[in-house]
This record gives structure tokens, sequence and C-alpha cells, in this order.
């Protein structure tokens, strides 16, 4: 159709509201001349308190935010609205001293009209905020929970100004399958799709108004459908504007081609533009065949997955918007094409990262191993469960809602209370959980290895290849700790555990995927994908394929090499790959294993080829798209090993890994993954110091001391000092306003300096 015109500029307008914050935090309940913290200037997102990299002791109390802002001329006769994306856990709100909220959970966002309490000139918000254990929000008291859920402000906050005639917003109209915008595809088919848009239109005048709305898709700049309705909307009132419109041969939306339109809602007053919203949608449709399959777009698919904790070092939840994108980035870099959100709702950052990426979302609410019979938990779980599908409901990656408490013995009319709520928010999706009496069964592999019967009905295993490798019980009481496995027979390495144990956690991954293609499930998730701290244990739940700190595993490699080689993105790392899974030093194992998507993989010791082989089923592959590749190497011998990858008879990929010479000098990389470091933000980013040798090769040292020296608008984030870990160091840097003048200088005893500007 035609280009895109713009129209006059619409009189609502969002601002950011997460500079200058004042910040103080405090043990005790009430305010008193005794608070932990004096007064301190921060920006959001924001944490109460740095942590240590392993959180034995994570900060619960009572955080106190207060913010000074002017109400210009221009926000007269407007409706202005503050929304919180999340602050945990119970938050009270104050604006010039009149308290205008109060909201329990610590994953959702809340918005709140302060248009009557706002004042000419200088005005005050004031937040309190209580992280403590509660008993109605859950999970589940800290010390005994299985992550951490920290504190603060640690997602945005906006300012909603808005004309008397608006689009709603959907967290505060709270409105069953309403509020604000919501986009369904009742139709569907690569010939022609039907987008529906269901806008909630409230008018504050008294009289009545002449009202027009338009939906426009947009394509690469262009449109390519529209639909609009006009109608006269009475004073004081709320109304639903419902717009069709048919798109000709549409891109569909799927994991591999993770097409995103533009929509565009445009809200007229007379003929004066009050309101414009932009959203990108992807059009696709998610159904099961008889035999309980996925089909994507009509289409069989099996989603390789993993698990996600949000949880970043130091900071715990508060991170960038960016830093949300790159570990999407990561997760599809590894092979994976599904993410369960666990164990609640992560961001809509990261929501957004999935739907440009193609990684389908199983979007959860807040949930592990506590169940309390209270009328006000029951209630509060049901309201998360509606906030949450209003929250993400137009985001094309989200398969399923899972509004069930994981792991928790939930009483079946409860059960049934959650999935009537998902099937009343969103007629026509389907729910999942753990129980049954869900759309989607959800089972951990530990579950089905104590008990077993194929499910009649869509089936995914949840969790795997963690807890069956780490303790002898299968069952839910993770915190006794009884049964524990020999250390080097788990699945939980750190990445300084040293080669045998990083290759023990590989051949465990491998066996326990390998055995979920033998199962009736249409997706599987590794649990997890990141190390993560644990409220319960003093130490950090290391099944991750990569590190706290965002660093690779072995096993991250045997995933990525799950991937077809013909799969390419430019967003991400794909397309042929070969990997050797070794340090190659005289403590290595002669048995080399090289991951690869290839059909055929030559090996090669000092550029003399040890052998070339094709792809062969093996014990723990039998269903494996990509097994690995075994070579038996006679004796070690210093020098470089190479591995070359074929396919069709071209050579595709290489990988060398060199035996290393002593330590020589350090050397900086940043961890970009999709985005580069943003100002003005407070974008966090991974900066690693690797240990070489003269010639350049990683010399996978563990232990060594580095000292950090920083200059300009930067900040270290670490707690403690910098270790190496395989011969990496790793730095969380906070970006300031500029990065003009910044240096990062890393040293260590006897080595070469690096230094990264």
């Amino acid at each position: 159709m035609s280009d895109v015109t713009l129209p006059q500029t619409s009189i609502a307008h969002v601002e950011s509201f997460n500079k200058g914050w004042m910040f103080r935090r405090s043990t005790r309940q009430a305010e008193s001349i005794n608070d932990d913290t004096v007064w301190q200037k921060v920006d959001l997102p924001h944490t109460p308190k740095l942590e240590p990299e392993i959180v034995n002791s994570q900060w619960q109390g009572i955080a106190r935010y207060q913010k000074s802002f002017n109400v210009p001329k221009s926000w007269e006769s407007k409706v202005v609205l503050v929304r919180f994306e999340a602050a945990m856990n119970v938050a009270d709100i104050w604006v010039n001293d009149k308290k205008v909220g109060h909201h329990k959970g610590g994953y959702l966002p809340f918005t709140l009209d302060i248009t009557d309490v706002l004042q000419k000139g200088a005005n005050m918000i004031s937040v309190h905020l209580d992280n403590r254990d509660n008993e109605i929000t859950g999970p589940k008291p800290l010390k005994l929970l299985d992550f951490n859920t920290y504190g603060g402000i640690y997602r945005g906050v906006s300012l909603l100004i808005k004309d008397k005639l608006m689009i709603t917003d959907e967290m505060l109209a709270n409105e069953v399958a309403g509020g604000g915008v919501f986009v369904t595809y009742p139709t569907v088919s690569k010939a022609m799709s039907t987008v529906n848009v269901k806008s909630h239109i409230q008018n504050q005048y008294s009289q009545a108004q002449r009202v027009r709305i338009e939906q426009v898709l947009v394509d690469n700049h262009h449109i390519v459908a529209k639909g609009a309705r006009s109608w006269v909307i009475d004073g004081n009132t709320q109304e639903y504007a419902s717009v069709d419109f048919d798109v000709i041969e549409p891109s569909l939306w799927s994991p591999k081609s993770p097409h995103l339109y533009q929509l565009k809602t445009r809200l007229y007053r007379e003929d004066i533009l009050v309101e414009e919203q932009s959203r990108k949608i992807g059009i696709r449709e998610f159904s099961f065949s008889e035999n309980h399959e996925l089909l994507i777009n009509g289409e069989k698919v099996f989603l390789r997955g993993v698990n996600r904790h949000q949880e970043y070092p130091h900071v715990g939840y508060a991170i960038s918007e960016q830093a949300d994108y790159r570990d999407a980035v990561k997760i599809k870099s590894a092979g994976f094409d599904y993410v369960r959100l666990s164990h609640y709702p992560h961001s809509t950052a990261f929501m957004e990262a999935a739907d440009e990426l193609g990684l389908v979302i199983l979007d959860a609410v807040l949930g592990w191993q506590y169940y309390n019979d209270e009328p006000a938990f029951r209630q509060h779980i049901v309201n998360s469960c509606a906030d949450l599908i209003r929250r993400d409901r137009n985001h094309a990656s989200v398969l399923a809602w899972e509004c069930s408490l994981n792991e928790s013995a939930m009483p079946q009319d409860f059960v049934a209370e959650l999935n009537n709520t998902v099937k009343q928010e969103f007629p026509g999706a389907f729910s999942a959980g753990w129980m049954k009496g869900y759309d989607i069964y959800l089972q951990a592999r530990q579950h089905r290895l104590q008990h077993y019967e194929a499910p009649s009905q869509p089936y995914v295993v949840s969790e795997y290849g963690d807890w069956e490798y780490y303790a002898q019980n299968a069952g839910l009481n993770q915190d006794s700790w009884s049964g524990l496995k020999n250390q080097d027979r788990t699945s939980r390495q750190l990445l300084n555990s040293g080669e045998k144990r990083l290759l023990q956690q590989a051949l465990n991954i491998q066996e326990a995927h390998n055995d979920n293609l033998n199962v009736p499930a249409f997706a599987d998730g590794y649990w997890v994908m990141f190390d993560y701290n644990r409220g319960y244990a003093d130490n950090i739940e290391a099944s991750g394929i990569m590190s706290l700190y965002r660093q690779p595993k072995y096993s991250y490699y045997f995933f990525a090499s799950q991937r077809d080689a013909d799969e390419v993105s430019g967003r991400f790392q794909s397309g042929p790959m070969v990997y050797i899974a070794s340090e190659w030093t005289a403590a290595s194992s002669t048995n080399i294993r090289v991951f690869s998507n290839a059909d055929k993989v030559a090996l090669y010791l000092n550029d003399t080829l040890i052998s070339k082989q094709s792809t062969s089923k093996g014990k723990y592959s039998t269903h494996l798209r990509h097994p690995p590749f075994e070579f038996q190497v006679d004796a070690f011998q210093a020098g470089t090993l190479r591995a070359e990858a074929f396919i069709n008879g071209v050579r595709v990929a290489i990988h060398e890994v060199t035996t290393p010479d002593v330590p020589y000098s350090l050397n900086l990389t940043t961890d970009i993954s999709g985005v580069a470091p943003e100002v003005g933000v407070k974008d966090i980013i991974f900066v690693y110091a690797q240990v070489l040798d003269k010639h350049g090769n990683v010399v996978p040292i563990n232990g060594l001391p580095l000292s950090v020296t920083l200059s300009g608008d930067i900040k270290l984030l670490n707690q403690s000092t910098v270790l190496t870990s395989k011969g990496q160091g790793a730095l969380l840097i906070q970006v300031g306003d500029s990065l003009k003048n910044a240096q990062i200088s890393v040293s260590a005893s006897g080595l070469r300096d690096a230094i990264w500007r």
C-alpha cells in the first residue's frame, strides 16, 4: 500500500521518570534517625544494596524513594498517570503527602492516577517499599527459597500525560480481557490473515465527543493494512472500539522467521490527534495436533529450550533494558527457540527481545513450593495471573500462561480458578501448569524418572538436566539436601570447576536432552541458562550453561551445535559451527569431544590429521540432531588441536585450541551481544579480562586476582576482588551519561596490563 504519513504530534505522551530520585534504606518499619543510610541520589533501575558475588545474606527491609518534579502549565486540564513497571515487593505511594496507592507484588506493573493531587509548580512523590517475607505475595521465606527476590524500584517508571479522551492503561483499567489495546488474530494463513484490534476508550469530558480511531499496520515503512471507526462517545463513559482488517500474504511470525509489524493506534477527538500508540506485533497461530504436537502456523515444531532467572551479579534484578536484550541474544545464540520464564514475570524488555529474536515464551506468575490457603493469598495469585496476561498478551512470543504455583500442591478448585482466569482474560489462550487441570502439562524430568505415564494432553519437559544428576531423591523437598551425588557427577559445575567436570556437565545434558526426545513432549527446557544465587544456600547454583557473569561453559556449545547450520541470522550467533571442548594441556583427556552441526569433522594435532569422521549415533545421542564427535588421540602432545567442519564436502567452520604457555599479558573484551553500551540509561555491561600467553592463547588459570582502575563516567559494580575463572576475569561495569574519556585498566602481578577505552 502507501508510504507512512506522519500525523501531527499527539497531545498524549510518555515521559521517563527514572532520573533524579533520592533513596535511603532501613531494616526498621518506621522512619527514624537510626535508619541504616542517609538520603542519596540515585537513578532507576535501582537496587537497595549491591550484593556480593555469593549472596548469602540478601538485604531485606524498608526502601524509601522520593523525587521532586515540576508540573508545567501544559499539563493543565490533562490526565497524569504514573506507571511503575515493577517495585519489590509491597509498595505504598504518596504524592504531596497524600496517599495515592498501595500495591502488593514485586514483578508486575501498576499504574496510578495522580491528576487530582498534583499542584502547580513543585511536587513530591514518595515510595515506601517492603521486600521482607510476605505470606500473601509468597513465594516462600527467603531462607527456604531457591532464588533471590532482591528489592527496590528495579524497573523503570514513567509519567503518562493524556488528554481527557484517552486510550486507557491496561493495568489501571482493571478490565477483564480489556483495558488498553488488545490485538488478536481471528484468521491466520499465508494467503490472508485477519487482525482484530480492540481499544478501550475513556472520555473524562462531561460532554459527548466525536471520536475516530485508526489502526494502521506498517511494514518496512509502508502501510500494508488499516482500518478505522468513527462514533460519538458520551461524557464520562468508557467504550470499546473494535477494528478488523485483512493482511494479504502476510509474513508470519515463527522462531525461524520472527517477522514483526508495527501497529499504530491513533485516537482523534474531532480532528485533533489526542493519542498515538505504537507497538510491534507478530501474526502467528499456536495450535496442537490430535497427537498433541505443537503447530506454529500449521507446521509441526519441536522447541528446544531453557529456563532463565533474570538475576545479574551484584545488582540483582536492577538491570537495564539493553542487558535484558543481551541475555535474549545469548539464549538464542545457544541454540534455543523457547524460554520458560521461571519462576515469575520477567521484564517487558526481555519480552520484546523474544519477539524480535524468535524465542517462544512460557510466561509465569510468581510461585515456588509454597501455597497459602488464605483467601487473600489465593486472590493475589488470581490477580497476578490477570495482570500478567494484560501486560503481555500482545507479544507474539507468548505460547502459554503458567498461572500455576510451581511445584506447589494446589487444591483442584484453585487450579480450576486459575485456568478459568486465563480463559476469561484471553479467550482461546493456552494455560500451563505442573498439575493436571491446565491445557499444557509441565513435568520436570526428575519427576518423570520417579513416575511417568504418557500424558493425554500437550506436554513440556519443564526442567531437566540438573536435579536428577544432583540428588538421589526426585521429590520436591529441595531445601532438605538429602541424597546428594558426588560432586564430579553433577551438572552443577562452576566455570572454574575444571575441564573434566565441565565435560561431565555437558554429558549429563546430552543424555537428558536425548532422553527427552524419546517422550511425547513438544518442548523441553534445560535448567538453567545462567548460574544464579539462592536464598537458602551459601553458594551459587551452578547448573547454568553460562556463568553468573554470562561466560559460556562447554555445555553452551553442545546446545549451539543442535541448531541446524542452514539457520542463519545477523542478530545472533548462528550458522555452521564447530567447537573443541578441551583446554589441551597435559591434564586434558586424550578423548577429544567436538561439538558441531556439520555432517563431517576433521581433527588435526599440529597439522597432522587424527581422523575425519561423519556424524554417527552413540549411546546418548540416539535422537540428537547433531551428535558430538569423539576423537581418540594416542597421547598428549603440546601444540594445536584444529577442528574443521564440512557440509557436503565444503569446509564451513574451524576452531583451534593451543596448549598455553605461561601467563604473559591481559586482554580486555566487551560483551556486546547485539547491543553496544548505551549512555544515559544506566546500562550495565560485562568486560572480560583474559589471561594470555605471549602467543595470544588463553591461559585457563583459576583464582588469579586482578586489580582494576577506572576513570571517566563509568563504575565498577563488583563487590570483591575480581578473580579469574578458566583464564578470564569478569567486570560488571555501569555506564554513565557519557563514555567520553572512560577508561578501564586491569593488571595482575607479573603480567602486562590491559587498557579498555
